[in-house]
């Protein structure tokens, strides 16, 4: 959660595109899984690298962090205070624990009852596996996969270790701390390339994806010392950074390892870039209703992001079984399912995400009323 005044409506609307990037992606499997039971013929979009979603999701949770948490974190009063430590990953906590938990259990629970809703995993989950996911702690499914049982919250386990190195260097001033979390990240990643390490916790962690955290910590420090470009330098990142994302899509497999970063976290650091290093002004009158409602999107963007695959996978099997999936066509479908995923998002994060996260707080955080009045981030 940040303050309303430290929220940048341009990074909140990003955060909507990234959200709908995984959803689309997520979204064209399961359109090309109705038209192989209806016969009707579907090719998924190589527009763009819709997974490349998560890539800007790391930039902007990197940006986010050291931007909003300065305030009562980075600064050096923290440190003298004792308790900017306690106060940031309180927040996090509360922010990010309750929902995840949430979806878990309901996919646990689904997975019990009816395993066939679900894609399998290689056989039933252990207690082990169960207690790591909600942990987000790091470990192999029996299929050999390094997911948590919930298979989407491999970001979250990538964004629990970015949080602990974070908070490590909380109290140094910004750039230090900053310079502390870049060092750390790109000595992690380099020791795990070099090392190869057998444990799976340490080889997760080491994963070069982790990089693109740091890209965005080091956009958030370019604005904290008062970096700010003109509407001709965003608009040419912007563009920079749609370019070489539809240049990806167009060159083969979806990257991994040290070509991640470079390849998706690159383009995703322009789009921060560009959204993040504006100059300041006045809003003279409110945004129109295609901005307001982008910006209340973005501010749903991680309910969209874990709850998309359960509204996806139930209109799936009911547009299947009432045969509503041959009379749409797939594209159809596909934007059915989607239109309704953004819906549903919007809907769990005013009525469950909200208030979750605002009862975790209060439980967590005994000092919260002395801070400004937060909104989601």
């Amino acid at each position: 959660m940040t303050p309303r005044s430290t929220q940048i409506l341009s990074v909140q609307i990003l955060r909507a595109v990234a959200a709908l990037l995984v959803v689309m992606h997520h979204a064209q499997a399961e359109a090309a899984a109705l038209a192989q039971r209806t016969g009707a013929a579907f090719a998924p979009s190589g527009l763009l690298p819709w997974a490349g979603g998560v890539d800007v999701f790391f930039v902007i949770s990197g940006f986010i962090i050291v931007h909003a948490a300065a305030p009562h974190a980075v600064g050096r009063h923290a440190a003298q205070s004792g308790g900017g430590r306690r106060r940031f990953l309180a927040h996090r906590i509360a922010r990010v624990v309750p929902l995840y938990w949430l979806v878990t259990a309901l996919y646990l629970a689904v997975g019990l009852a009816a395993p066939s809703a679900l894609n399998g995993s290689g056989g039933p989950p252990d207690a082990g596996q169960v207690v790591a996911s909600f942990l987000f702690w790091p470990a192999a499914r029996p299929d050999g996969a390094v997911l948590p049982l919930y298979g989407l919250g491999w970001t979250l386990n990538c964004e629990m270790a970015f949080y602990a190195l974070f908070a490590l260097g909380l109290g140094w001033g910004r750039r230090a701390g900053v310079a502390w979390l870049v060092a750390a990240l790109v000595g992690i990643v380099l020791a795990g390339a070099w090392l190869k390490p057998g444990a799976v916790p340490l080889a997760f962690w080491s994963n070069p994806v982790m990089l693109e955290f740091g890209l965005g910590a080091v956009i958030a420090l370019a604005r904290g010392e008062g970096v700010r470009l003109g509407g001709p330098a965003r608009a040419g990142l912007a563009l920079a950074g749609f370019g070489l994302l539809l240049l990806v899509a167009r060159t083969g497999p979806f990257p991994d390892g040290f070509l991640r970063p470079l390849a998706l976290g690159i383009p995703a650091a322009f789009l921060v870039a560009a959204a993040a290093l504006g100059r300041s002004r006045t809003q003279a009158r409110p945004p129109s209703p295609v901005v307001s409602a982008l910006a209340a999107l973005g501010d749903a963007s991680y309910a969209l992001y874990l709850v998309h695959p359960f509204v996806l996978r139930g209109l799936r099997e009911a547009l299947a079984r009432i045969d509503l999936a041959l009379w749409l066509g797939p594209w159809v479908a596909l934007g059915v399912m989607v239109a309704l995923s953004v819906v549903a998002a919007l809907l769990v994060h005013r009525h469950v995400e909200r208030p979750m996260t605002r009862l975790a707080r209060a439980r967590l955080d005994p000092d919260r009323h002395s801070l400004p009045r937060p909104k989601t981030v």
